[in-house]
């Protein structure tokens, strides 16, 4: 089953776009900032809280970073003047690292500026392992100034038990995701199991040292362990959250939620939805599955 999934993964990508936009809706908050705060405020009424993300990345020159980074403010923005219980994802290709690691910084750092100023917090992505170690010292660089900023480790890189070793020493607020991206296995474990257990041992290294982290995943068995993890060890329940994508596994979702935990939706929306829907359907091909089921539903209806 899951060759025929990777197969109409591919499939899907011959689509028309406006098809595959049809039917991954469930996965991008809208096209604008206010369908995207509409959006977080469904999930706010039922104690959901978010983090939101201006979709796109790899900007081309300092002109879109700059326009980038005015989006993420504006997202600040609207955060703070709706009320919402929400912060903010940003991407540092997206605000210009690639270009300039200076300039990215920079850009950054006035996103962050401005967040502290809300008293809202940024969270900074990791992409892939060309950009592993500028976003770690992009981070190291701002948190020593500003302690309303937090990154994202990925399990499936063979460092990410390292790197963690060391950026607990400074109190670093993590997101724990499996990854996307596609890396040689000379740098990342390939088989899922082997993600899973490297997945468990960073938690348990961010657990014993007491930093805040986001639980990001949508896999039962990893929830179930920090679920087992919480319990023997009495983690208190404002050291940690979960994290999931919008549209995704929304029945774990609604579980963590009711279990009293706390629990965080990716809120991604604008206009460069397409990239970002195919990534996600490459990660997990049995979304593209339920597009062509529902494709070939509506045709007949």
């Amino acid at each position: 089953m899951e060759a025929i999934n990777h197969l109409i993964v591919k499939l899907v990508q011959l689509m028309p776009k406006q098809v595959v936009g049809f039917f991954s809706k469930k996965y991008i908050a809208g096209i604008t900032l206010q369908e995207a705060v509409d959006f977080v405020k469904k999930l706010n009424s039922k104690g959901i809280y978010a983090t939101m993300d201006v979709l796109g990345e790899s900007v081309k020159n300092k002109e879109e970073a700059i326009h980038c980074k005015n989006e993420a403010i504006e997202v600040l923005e609207a955060i703070e003047k709706n009320k919402l219980m929400a912060n903010l994802s940003i991407k540092p290709t997206q605000m210009g690292l690639a270009i300039d690691e200076q300039f990215g910084y920079d850009q950054i750092l006035e996103i962050v500026k401005k967040a502290a100023e809300y008293k809202n917090f940024v969270r900074i992505d990791m992409e892939d392992s060309p950009f592993t170690d500028k976003t770690l010292n992009l981070y190291k660089k701002i948190y020593a100034d500003y302690k309303n900023v937090g990154v994202v480790i990925q399990a499936y890189m063979r460092r990410s038990l390292n790197d963690v070793v060391s950026l607990n020493k400074i109190g670093t607020n993590y997101r724990l995701c499996k990854g996307i991206y596609v890396e040689p296995a000379s740098i990342a474990y390939k088989d899922k199991q082997e993600v899973r257990d490297n997945y468990l041992k960073i938690l348990d290294q961010m657990l014993k040292d007491g930093n805040y982290l986001g639980i990001a995943t949508h896999d039962k068995y990893l929830i179930d362990e920090a679920y087992k993890r919480i319990k023997n060890q009495n983690i208190p329940i404002e050291k940690f959250e979960f994290q999931m994508l919008c549209g995704v596994r929304e029945d774990l979702r609604d579980k963590i939620n009711s279990d009293g935990f706390k629990i965080r939706i990716y809120v991604p929306f604008g206009k460069d939805w397409y990239a970002y829907s195919i990534r996600r359907l490459k990660e997990n091909p049995s979304m593209a599955g339920h597009i062509v089921k529902s494709f070939l539903t509506f045709g007949k209806r």
